[in-house]
C-alpha cells in the first residue's frame, strides 16, 4: 500500500502534466488569433479602408466583382448544381469565415475557457472529500462501459489535436517546422482525423444509446443546480448515478454537438451521396468547426472537474470502484440504490487480494 507522500507525488506529477497541457494549448490558441489581428487590423477593421487603390492597379477588378456576384449567363460546364455560374463566391466567402471569425474568435473562446478554469480553480480549489477515504469502494462503472468512455475520450482528443493543428497549424507551425514540414504533417494529421473520424462516431452513438437512461432530467437536477452542484459554495446536494452537470454535459455535448459533428464530418467525408452542392458543403465545414470549438470548450470543464477538480473522481473512469464517502458526498441518492440492491462495499485491500495471482501448486504453504 502507497504511503501518504507517495500518494501526493504522484497527484502532483499528474497536476503539473495537466497544467503544462493546457498552457501549451491556451499558447497554441492565442498565438495565430494575436497574428491574424495585428495582420488584419488596418485592411480589415480599419476605418479608412477603400477600393480607390485596388481598382487603379487592377483596372479590371470591376469586370471580376460583376462575375462574382453569382447570376446567371451561360458556360459550357455541365453538372446538376452550378452551371451558367462563371464564378462561384461559396468557396472564397467560405474561407474568409474559416481564416476569420472562425479562427479568430474561436481561438479566444479556447483561451478564455482555460483561463476561467485556471482562475477558478485558483480562487475555490480542489473539492475534497469532507470525511476523508474510507478505504471501503463499491462499482460505480463496468468494464464494458469504462472501455467505451476511454475509446471515445481519447479518439475526440486525437480529433481535436488534428482538427485545431489544421485550423491554426498556417500560424503556428509552419513558422516552427517550415512548409515543407508542415505540408508533411497537415496531409498525415488529415488522414488520421479522417479515418479515425467514423470509429469516434460509432462510440458517441453507442455512449448515447447506452447512458440515455442514465441522464433523463429530474427534479432532483433542478436543486443540483440552485446550489451550484457542490463546486460552487460548500453544499453538496442530491444527485442519483449521474448529476445535473454531467447531464448537461450529456444532452449538450455529447448528444447535440456531437451529432452535430458526427453530421457535418459525415458529410464532408463522403461528398458524392448526391445531395452535397458547394453550399451544402461550406455549411458543413462552418457548421463543423464552430461546434467543434464550443464542444472542445465543454470538454476542458468536463476533463478538469472529473480529474483535478474533484478528488476520487478520476477513480470511477480509472478502476470502476469509488470510495464509499465519495458516493456519499456526490452521488448520495445512487449510492443508497446501490445499498438497497444488496451489494456490499468491499475494501481496497480485498480487492488487491482478489487481483493476486493464486499461489501455484509447487508453492510451499506460507511463502
Amino acid at each position: 500500500m502507497r504511503s501518504q507522500s507517495e500518494v501526493a507525488r504522484s497527484a502532483f506529477r499528474w497536476r503539473a502534466m495537466l497544467w503544462s497541457m493546457l498552457a501549451i494549448i491556451a499558447l497554441a490558441m492565442a498565438l495565430p488569433s494575436v497574428g491574424y489581428l495585428v495582420a488584419n487590423a488596418a485592411q480589415v477593421y480599419g476605418p479608412d479602408r477603400d477600393f480607390t487603390e485596388e481598382r487603379a492597379t487592377n483596372p479590371r477588378s470591376d469586370m471580376w466583382r460583376d462575375a462574382r456576384v453569382g447570376q446567371g449567363g451561360f458556360t459550357t460546364q455541365t453538372g446538376p448544381y452550378i452551371t451558367n455560374t462563371m464564378i462561384s463566391n461559396i468557396g472564397e466567402n467560405y474561407r474568409q469565415l474559416r481564416e476569420g471569425p472562425i479562427k479568430t474568435w474561436g481561438g479566444w473562446f479556447l483561451v478564455l475557457v482555460i483561463v476561467a478554469i485556471a482562475l477558478f480553480a485558483a480562487i475555490n480549489g480542489r473539492s475534497r472529500l469532507e470525511e476523508g477515504r474510507s478505504g471501503m469502494t463499491v462499482e460505480r462503472w463496468k468494464t464494458y462501459e469504462r472501455i467505451l468512455h476511454w475509446f471515445t475520450a481519447i479518439s475526440f482528443i486525437v480529433l481535436t489535436i488534428t482538427g485545431l493543428s489544421l485550423l491554426f497549424g498556417r500560424t503556428v507551425l509552419i513558422p516552427m517546422f517550415g512548409h515543407t514540414g508542415f505540408a508533411t504533417y497537415a496531409q498525415f494529421a488529415m488522414n488520421l482525423h479522417n479515418a479515425l473520424g467514423p470509429f469516434f462516431a460509432v462510440g458517441v452513438i453507442l455512449m448515447i444509446v447506452l447512458w440515455a437512461k442514465h441522464n433523463i432530467p429530474n427534479k432532483t437536477d433542478i436543486q443540483w443546480f440552485r446550489q451550484g452542484g457542490g463546486i460552487i459554495g460548500s453544499k453538496h446536494p442530491s444527485a442519483g448515478k449521474l448529476n445535473g452537470g454531467e447531464k448537461l454535459w450529456f444532452w449538450l455535448g455529447v448528444f447535440a454537438m456531437g451529432l452535430i459533428v458526427i453530421i457535418s464530418g459525415f458529410i464532408m467525408l463522403f461528398p458524392n451521396l448526391g445531395f452535397q452542392t458547394r453550399e451544402v458543403m461550406a455549411w458543413s465545414q462552418i457548421f463543423h468547426a464552430i461546434v467543434a470549438l464550443i464542444w472542445i470548450g465543454f470538454f476542458f470543464g468536463h476533463a478538469y472537474i472529473g480529474t483535478l477538480g474533484t478528488e476520487g473522481a478520476f477513480e470511477g473512469m480509472a478502476h470502476g470502484r469509488v470510495d464509499t464517502n465519495w458516493a456519499k458526498q456526490h452521488h448520495d441518492l445512487w449510492y443508497e440504490e446501490v445499498i438497497a440492491s444488496g451489494e456490499k462495499p468491499i475494501s481496497e485491500e480485498e480487492l488487491r487480494r482478489q487481483k493476486r495471482p493464486a499461489p501455484t501448486g509447487g508453492e510451499a504453504p506460507g511463502h
